[in-house]
């Protein structure tokens, strides 16, 4: 007599037991623990970062001082208004770009399924770029506080227009169109600025002090502008976290799931748009935050989305801060712009991650 097929599938795969429960919750526990760890690294890492940005400086402040500055708004020396009107809001500033980099570089690696994606994959760079060198050319716009408003229009424009290009095969938007799109439609953009900036030496001028990436220069007016787009990229992002932890089992398991793909797609590409394209509106194309914090806070917190997005928030601000704290002091009593201390360390970082992927391919 046959068996039937149902009792050859249970047979095969043995029920999971409460002993099965039992042997893998330690190994859960462990995991917990060490997500937790990190995290309050992060966070310590960051308190460190804040209080360094505000004493570190062309004039170097103690931080009894930068304490008693902080705590007593009624005094008006000159280290209280360098504390109040410049570090600061730079600081401020720095914590919410570092921030919406690191997690829009989470999201768009998460979505592309592409580890070596960042804000420039989708053309938001490429956008904002040329929309600041039209405001330059075309309407005189000199000041950071002018370009945001055009950067994040650009960076705006450039996203939908990536994701209708990607979107125009049959099956849809899918990571391999979206990264193709937006790598076709930011080759033709910044040759375009190449373009405008050849025939236009002045507006070369101008376009320079943005594009090098920097947080220098930008007060408080710059950081009250992007930061309510930057509020609201960063829930978007949380809330899309969960999704990607199913997309990341594939469509169709994510599907029989019950998660809304195309939903989750939206979701994640308008938190990715606020928070890349705030951040580089505001202070210019800042490369490898959103390339190489991701990577670096899976080495503790795995694949899980719901524990990489917070924690690579945290770190990106945490690598923005100390590289603008890096650049004060190697130039001094000048600084290196933070786009290119970030460059120069994130090369190196970049060519190891291309090294270890090459690697292990061959493996």
């Amino acid at each position: 007599m046959s068996v039937p097929s149902a009792t050859r599938a249970s047979a095969a795969t043995p029920p999971v037991t409460a002993r099965d429960d039992l042997a893998a919750a330690p190994g859960r526990a462990a995991r917990t623990r060490r997500r937790l760890l990190g995290l309050l690294a992060l966070v310590v890492l960051l308190v460190a970062a804040c209080a360094a940005s505000i004493a570190v400086g062309s004039r170097p402040l103690g931080l009894g001082t930068v304490w008693t500055a902080l705590t007593d708004r009624s005094l008006r020396t000159e280290e209280a208004v360098i504390v109040w009107d410049l570090r600061v809001p730079r600081t401020v500033l720095g914590l919410m770009v570092g921030a919406a980099l690191g997690v829009s570089g989470a999201l768009i690696q998460g979505h592309t399924r592409n580890p070596l994606g960042d804000p420039g994959l989708l053309g938001i760079t490429a956008g904002a770029s040329f929309a600041v060198v039209l405001a330059i050319v075309l309407l005189g716009v000199g000041t950071p506080a002018g370009y945001v408003w055009f950067a994040f229009a650009g960076a705006l424009a450039g996203t939908v227009a990536v994701y209708v290009l990607g979107s125009a095969g049959r099956g849809g938007p899918t990571p391999v169109t979206l990264a193709l799109a937006g790598s076709a439609l930011s080759a033709l953009l910044f040759a375009l600025v190449r373009a405008v900036l050849v025939s236009d030496s002045d507006s070369l001028d101008a376009f320079r002090f943005w594009v090098v990436g920097a947080l220098a220069g930008r007060g408080a007016d710059v950081a009250w502008q992007v930061a309510p787009f930057i509020a609201a990229g960063l829930v978007l992002a949380l809330l899309n976290a969960p999704a990607l932890d199913l997309l990341g089992m594939g469509e169709d398991v994510a599907r029989g799931l019950g998660q809304r793909v195309w939903l989750a797609r939206l979701v994640g590409l308008g938190a990715t748009t606020l928070l890349a394209g705030a951040a580089t509106a505001a202070c210019g194309p800042i490369a490898f935050v959103g390339l190489v914090v991701p990577h670096a806070v899976r080495a503790f917190t795995g694949p899980a989305h719901r524990w990489l997005v917070p924690c690579a928030g945290l770190l990106g601000a945490v690598v923005l801060l100390a590289a603008d704290v890096l650049g004060r002091v190697v130039a001094r009593p000048g600084e290196l712009q933070v786009g290119i201390v970030l460059a120069l360390v994130g090369g190196p970082v970049f060519v190891a991650l291309v090294r270890r992927r090459r690697t292990a391919a061959g493996l």
